[in-house]
């Protein structure tokens, strides 16, 4: 297939996670891929079995799902489920195959996240007869292969945390395929686990503060939640950084629900005594139960804009669109969508009804944002509707009420 001139590469487990990344791999090492079900890669061969992968790679990259019951990616409410932890099934039967071929020249790497404490304990005993290492990645469904190779950082976790050997080996690897110039963060596997899920967790907790913000100002009146988060975000001596800083639809994607649940368990197996998860997952569902009671209380029919957990994707695992539907149903009003990307488009016949902006219109381009009345879709939006902004970015539409969710100053409604 190829000459061993370069570093050989193998990728078992080519999903969503596995395709995306291998594929960037791809253009600067030889590589080969391996699933269980058929894949068509964009630039690199596939092979039938783990022991072709094994035996043709020096490093061995494992993607592999630690799934959740489905009832926990987070697009229906999931704080009253029980706590439980990933499902490492799938990942310890790999790590054995692959064992079975592998040697002390190669070197197995884990990407999967799994919770701290479960490399050590449960995973790496399974590699016996290679070196391993542990190194999950920061990306998101969609964007996968960018986020791949422009990452904030690269963690690497190896046994007792030393920057050399195997950590040297996989950062003078990734550095002809990096785009920017990223922090290589080197610790223990145990450490790594950690920033890895912690990372989510943080993004959870600023989406819910932010929120709860914009939940004040519905409530309070006379604020505009974005004057609020603009000052916070710039505050950059005390609160991290500006992202995730902007008030708006909730926390959204499969990851953060199941890792915050996966961190209920373990708050409750080490003993801490308290559960900052349980309250985040709570307050992302006491916020889209505030959204959908604003728009039941406009009395007209619901129609949700954007339906996958973000815009231009198809996947609709842990969306924030589908929870605030629930909701609505709860509230004993029907629900429809409009989103391309998932194939869902409201009846003709509505009339006026209440929509919701839920993804970012400056994104999904919607004819609202043309200043030109001439050039407004109204068909998108009947006469006499009401259109729940809560990005706050949709101007006036002619016939039409828009509402800057977050927004009440001086009576802004």
């Amino acid at each position: 297939m190829f000459s061993r001139s370069k570093t050989q590469v193998a990728m078992i487990g080519v999903g969503k996670l596995g395709q995306a990344c291998a594929e960037v791999m791809a253009e600067s090492y030889p590589l080969v891929g391996y699933d269980v079900s058929p894949r068509e890669p964009r630039n690199f061969p596939m092979v039938d079995t783990t022991k072709e992968a094994v035996e043709y790679a020096d490093i061995i990259f494992i993607a592999a799902p630690t799934p959740h019951d489905p009832a926990y990616d987070g697009r229906y409410p999931t704080a009253h489920l029980p706590n439980k932890d990933f499902d490492y099934a799938i990942v310890k039967d790999i790590l054995k195959e692959v064992n079975k071929w592998a040697n002390r020249k190669q070197l197995v790497v884990l990407i999967s996240t799994v919770l701290p404490g479960t490399v050590r304990s449960q995973l790496e005993p399974l590699i016996t007869n290679a070196r391993f290492a542990y190194n999950p990645y920061l990306i998101a469904m969609g964007t996968v292969g960018w986020d791949f190779a422009n990452p904030e950082m690269v963690m690497i976790g190896t046994e007792d945390g030393s920057e050399t050997g195997d950590a040297r080996e996989l950062i003078n690897f990734y550095r002809p395929m990096m785009n920017n110039d990223p922090r290589y963060v080197v610790g223990t596997w145990d450490e790594c686990e950690c920033i890895k899920i912690f990372y989510n967790t943080f993004i959870s907790a600023k989406l819910s503060l932010v929120n709860m913000i914009q939940d004040v100002a519905e409530k309070q009146g006379n604020i505009n939640v974005d004057v609020v988060t603009d000052a916070l975000k710039n505050s950059t001596q005390r609160i991290m950084g500006p992202r995730y800083m902007t008030a708006g639809m909730g926390d959204g994607g499969a990851c953060h629900p199941r890792d915050n649940i996966a961190l209920r368990w373990m708050s409750e197996n080490l003993g801490l005594g308290y559960d900052l998860f349980d309250a985040i997952m709570e307050a992302r569902e006491i916020q889209a139960k505030n959204l959908a009671q604003r728009l039941v209380d406009t009395g007209l029919p619901v129609v949700i804009i954007g339906k996958a957990y973000k815009p231009h994707v198809v996947y609709e695992a842990g969306s924030y669109s589908i929870l605030v539907g629930h909701y609505v149903k709860e509230l004993g009003v029907d629900v429809y969508y409009e989103d391309e990307y998932t194939g869902d488009k409201a009846p003709d016949n509505l009339g006026a009804s209440a929509y919701l902006l839920a993804h970012d219109p400056e994104t999904t381009f919607l004819g609202c944002l043309d200043p030109d009345p001439d050039k407004q879709q109204k068909s998108i939006f009947p006469e006499g509707s009401v259109i729940i902004d809560p990005w706050r970015k949709c101007p006036d539409i002619n016939g039409c009420t828009v509402i800057h969710y977050g927004n009440t100053r001086f009576g802004q409604k």
